[in-house]
């Protein structure tokens, strides 16, 4: 997305341990995704001082059930016929951080209303996108065939699509980190 948005950056995974922080957080999807997504822009600026570093993270839910990305196809399988005919909704957040110290944060959520799914339509889909859609939380890429398990969606394509962009390209812009 930054590419796109003529953005020069750098890709750096961080090396966190999610589970232990969703283990200890107790507040809503929002704050989670925020925590989860600043913990991991922290963990890449511990290694690049000086940097402005951008972390975001993607949570899915259905009711107060949280789904993680799918472990193996099978549970990929699980996770779309629970979808299925439901309203999911998706946090995504974004942090920004400079030597340590969060500086920004946002947070947005979309809601997607999934169709009514079919068993022959969940093993064609996942045959045609395993294991891509593996990586996604929702396992889908709304750019790819995973638009098909929609009937409307309500929200920023940004954010569905893994981070709240415009919000994130104006505190860069705040900052004097792309032009104004």
């Amino acid at each position: 997305m930054l590419d796109a948005a003529g953005v020069e950056s750098q890709v750096q995974p961080a090396d966190i341990d999610e589970t232990t922080v969703k283990a200890a957080h107790h507040g809503d999807a929002a704050s989670l995704a925020t925590e989860l997504a600043s913990a991991k822009a922290a963990a890449v600026s511990a290694l690049r001082p000086g940097d402005w570093v951008i972390g975001s993270d993607s949570l899915m839910t259905v009711g107060v059930r949280r789904f993680d990305k799918p472990r193996n196809r099978d549970e990929a399988a699980e996770h779309l016929r629970t979808f299925s005919g439901q309203a999911i909704i998706l946090t995504s957040a974004v942090s920004l951080v400079r030597d340590g110290e969060v500086e920004w944060t946002h947070a947005d959520r979309a809601t997607l209303h999934v169709r009514d799914l079919s068993d022959t339509f969940i093993e064609s889909y996942l045959d045609a996108e395993w294991p891509e859609v593996g990586y996604c939380v929702g396992v889908f890429r709304m750019e790819g065939r995973g638009v098909q398990l929609f009937d409307r969606v309500d929200g920023d394509h940004f954010t569905i699509l893994g981070m709240p962009l415009l919000p994130l390209l104006g505190a860069l812009r705040a900052r004097g980190l792309i032009a104004a």
